[in-house]
């Protein structure tokens, strides 16, 4: 395809998801939306709802078409089990045409017992998280997702540390019998908000998935979160290569895109490519700068630091 004709293109679906040509136009005229968008980036980038709203509108199938676009094939939503069925079907559809894939969403803890936790080990919980992954089945269908986020909760201080390890061992093992044959996986997320998590490292949390032993129970690696709690970042990918599925992405300090902190992620990226990962890597952070001019940084902060 010439550049007239892919410009005409780009300008024609920009104004479908809602850019208006005056917007375009001014867009254009200096770091184009065009010039961004020449290829598919070459690693499967997933941007999440709100990400290019600027640009976009606030309609998510408008946003979608906007990121394929933009060269992204992938999409991640933390919100999609609170979203409803009719709308869940609609982005499957959707993103089935554009040939985009589909990244993590968030299993839903709604209707958790409150201050209960998977640590705890109760049988109240345990019975709510079944019929969380019930749920979570049913969601992944319309949309053909593959992982969905899990998150042990917090640290319960009245049980020792290996009893609960335990606890979370039962439950997930509980959680696997259900997804491994529907073919969804359990990404388990450790995380650096507060110290009273329970999951905060990746050996910890390598450790757990081994012991439940199934391909439905594996390691979320946040690059972000990693970077903040134990640093060290490609040896510790690393060591627990085998049981990562799926990454999630974001500079520290300020959880915003690439090359605004300390991460080197061009770097990461060539690593992970060359060990051979070729699934999601979901854009799990904020825009550091405002509106229209800051979704153009984003895009070409993954564009500066995508495979050379």
């Amino acid at each position: 395809m010439n550049r007239r004709s892919f410009a005409n293109m780009l300008g024609g679906s920009l104004l479908t998801a809602g850019v208006g040509s005056q917007a375009l136009a001014s867009t254009t005229k200096s770091k184009s939306l065009y010039a961004l968008a020449e290829a598919p980036y070459k690693m499967l980038y997933a941007p999440h709802f709100g990400m290019f709203k600027n640009h976009a509108g606030n309609d998510e199938i408008d946003q979608l078409k906007f990121m394929y676009d933009m060269g992204f094939r992938s999409l991640e939503d933390n919100g999609l089990m609170g979203r409803t069925p009719e709308l869940q079907n609609k982005i499957g559809e959707t993103m089935a045409k554009l040939g985009m894939t589909m990244g993590v969403f968030v299993l839903n803890h709604e209707g958790f017992p409150d201050r209960l936790t998977m640590t705890t080990g109760t049988k109240e919980w345990k019975e709510a998280f079944k019929k969380a992954c019930k749920s979570a089945i049913e969601t992944s269908k319309r949309v053909n997702a593959k992982w969905c986020t899990v998150v042990p909760g917090n640290y319960y201080r009245k049980l020792p540390i290996g009893i609960q390890t335990g606890h979370v061992i039962d439950s997930l093992k509980i959680g696997a019998e259900l997804l491994e044959p529907q073919g969804l996986v359990m990404v388990l997320e450790p995380l650096s908000d507060t110290p009273d998590l329970f999951l905060r490292f990746s050996d910890q949390t390598y450790e757990i998935c081994r012991a439940v032993g199934s391909p439905s129970c594996k390691i979320l690696f946040d690059m972000y979160h990693m970077q903040k709690n134990e640093g060290n970042m490609i040896t510790n990918i690393d060591l627990t290569w085998d049981e990562i599925a799926y990454f999630q992405i974001g500079d520290n300090p300020g959880r915003k895109e690439p090359t605004t902190g300390e991460i080197n992620y061009a770097n990461i990226f060539k690593h992970l490519h060359k060990k051979g990962y070729r699934g999601v890597l979901g854009m799990e952070h904020g825009n550091f700068y405002p509106g229209k001019e800051g979704e153009i940084k984003v895009m070409e902060a993954y564009r500066k630091s995508d495979l050379s």
